[in-house]
């Protein structure tokens, strides 16, 4: 009759068996384990690494760029150039005359004060009109062939203040842009020094030829004073005494 084994019998023996199988078998199955926590630990670690890496690249790019904003941010640009049409610089010339004429000072200076008998002596101005409403406003008038050209020009002048026997000076209102003075120096009993000069604005016509202008322009008053010359001498005789 066979004897029951029990079952913790049973477990016993499977220990047992289990526990003296082979060595081999034992270290193949550890390494087994050891393989599978690696092939699970490594990996896991490199990966942490990477995305701990990845991360700090991210941040530290974020920073970066960030950061050149917040330059970019703090940079001063200049605001736009407004380009404006340039409108042309128009060129003033001074010209300047001196001669004595044999007549008082007082006579030049009445000849010279009677406006509208200008055109008489000198060459260009075709004629002097003075304002009856204003007697200190007079409309000239230039004429003259020169360059080429028939020119012809215009403006109203205000006679200033005078200084009487001394000086005469006027300057334009409207049309050519010109000022001028005479001023009067004795010589003597029946001589006296006239000093004429004219400042005006070169015109655009006469822009190319500007700097023959103003010799050109001082001979025509220099020519004009020797007229005046003459004209002061007949103006005295004719004036009463």
């Amino acid at each position: 009759m066979a004897m029951p084994i029990s079952s913790s019998s049973t477990l016993r023996q499977i220990s047992a068996t289990t526990t003296m199988s082979s060595p081999a078998t034992s270290s193949s199955s550890a390494s087994i384990l050891n393989l599978n926590h690696n092939q699970l630990i490594v990996p896991l670690i490199a990966k942490r690494k990477s995305i701990s890496a990845s991360s700090s690249s991210f941040i530290s790019t974020h920073r970066f760029n960030f950061s050149i904003s917040r330059s970019f941010r703090n940079i001063s640009y200049p605001s736009p150039i407004r380009i404006r049409p340039i409108s042309p610089v128009m060129e003033w010339q001074d010209c300047t005359v001196k001669m004595e004429v044999d007549v008082p000072t007082s006579v030049a200076y009445k000849c010279y004060s009677d406006r509208e008998a200008i055109s008489e002596w000198m060459p260009f101005i075709s004629s002097v009109k003075i304002l009856e409403d204003e007697p200190d406003l007079s409309r000239w008038s230039l004429k003259y062939k020169a360059f080429g050209q028939d020119l012809e020009y215009s403006w109203l002048a205000r006679n200033m203040q005078p200084t009487p026997n001394q000086k005469i000076h006027w300057r334009s209102m409207e049309g050519l842009p010109n000022r001028g003075a005479v001023r009067f120096f004795p010589k003597g009993p029946s001589s006296c020094i006239i000093e004429l000069t004219v400042s005006y604005e070169v015109p655009q016509l006469l822009v190319p030829v500007a700097s023959a202008l103003k010799p050109f322009l001082e001979n025509l008053l220099r020519q004009g004073l020797e007229r005046f010359a003459t004209f002061a001498k007949s103006y005295s005789a004719d004036t009463p005494k």
